[in-house]
């Protein structure tokens, strides 16, 4: 496998840390959905996320596939590690 740069990780982790955030918002608005406040924050973080996601592919390759994520040329989804190996 070939070596990550510290930046890889902090990015990683970033993603991470939001994640975790949006799951424990849905979680919660599952059983508040009136909450306005809780919403703002949940879309707050859905922007947040999709700008670290967009920095770490720019510089790292995809994270996700099935069109989740766009595929630089050549084909980059072959590319290790893959998130999950890290």
């Amino acid at each position: 496998m070939k070596q990550v740069p510290e930046e890889y990780y902090q990015i990683m982790e970033q993603l991470q840390a939001v994640d975790f955030v949006l799951v424990e918002l849905t979680l919660y608005l599952d059983t508040h959905p009136d909450d306005l406040e809780a919403i703002n924050q949940f879309n707050h973080y859905v922007k947040e996320r999709k700008h670290i996601k967009k920095m770490f592919e720019s510089q790292f390759g995809p994270l996700q596939q099935f069109g989740n994520s766009y595929s630089g040329y050549p084909w980059n989804w072959k590319d290790a590690p893959w998130p999950w190996q890290v």
